[in-house]
């Protein structure tokens, strides 16, 4: 056993230890090892395409989960210019439909006050006949010409027109209004008709080419 100063530490501890342990490994940095494991292992090349029969790698969802995934993201609270922009697409592409079913008669896409078997009816009903009121606004037209020259005998027929145009309109619209409601008392006894008759004779005080929806009789044609 070795001896030595009195106080001092053994001469042994500070000797070489007969197996050293090298530093390099107790502070070995942690990225060389990512790197050399990610050196060691093998590229594949992303860019190729995927064999059908190869697995995804994620299982497929079912159709009712991607079903309420898709619900989901319908269902994504919008900003309030988002739902601004929406309305008005609905609303343009809503208006572009009752055009077209003006034009065309589409019952899916009318109007309310348009809908029904009923409002049908009336409107075949006046287009299959021959309304004195249609020629209201061109007799109307004549008339205020006349009335305008300063000739008291074409002032005096203006003024006579008048009168023999707003009567024959009242007779025909009396006519044409109980022709009609018998019509509909018959034809549809238990749907609400009530509006119909004034619908119709609103439609036969505009000219023929310029109602809608469009006519689809002809005149003379029973509806």
């Amino acid at each position: 056993m070795t001896t030595g100063v009195a106080g001092s530490f053994p001469t042994g501890l500070g000797s070489t230890p007969r197996h050293p342990v090298p530093l390099g490994f107790v502070f070995r940095s942690r990225a060389k090892d990512e790197k050399a494991q990610s050196a060691s292992a093998p590229v594949t090349d992303s860019t190729q395409p995927r064999d059908p029969q190869a697995p995804k790698g994620r299982p497929t969802p079912k159709r009712s989960v991607a079903q309420s995934q898709r619900r989901s993201v319908a269902s994504t609270p919008l900003t309030r210019k988002d739902a601004a922009k929406r309305q008005r697409e609905e609303r343009r592409t809503a208006m572009a439909r009752q055009r077209e079913a003006l034009a065309k008669g589409d019952e899916r896409y009318l109007p309310a006050r348009d809908k029904g078997p009923v409002r049908k009816f009336a409107r075949d009903f006046v287009d299959s006949r021959f309304n004195i009121a249609e020629y209201f606004l061109p007799m109307a037209v004549i008339i205020l010409v006349l009335s305008m020259v300063r000739v008291a005998s074409l002032q005096n027929v203006a003024l006579l027109l008048w009168l023999v145009v707003i009567v024959l309109i009242v007779l025909d619209s009396i006519v044409t209004g109980v022709r009609l409601r018998k019509r509909l008392a018959e034809r549809f006894p238990d749907e609400r008709r009530r509006g119909a008759v004034a619908y119709a004779l609103m439609r036969s005080l505009q000219m023929r080419r310029l109602r809608l929806p469009k006519p689809q009789v002809k005149r003379g044609e029973r509806p």
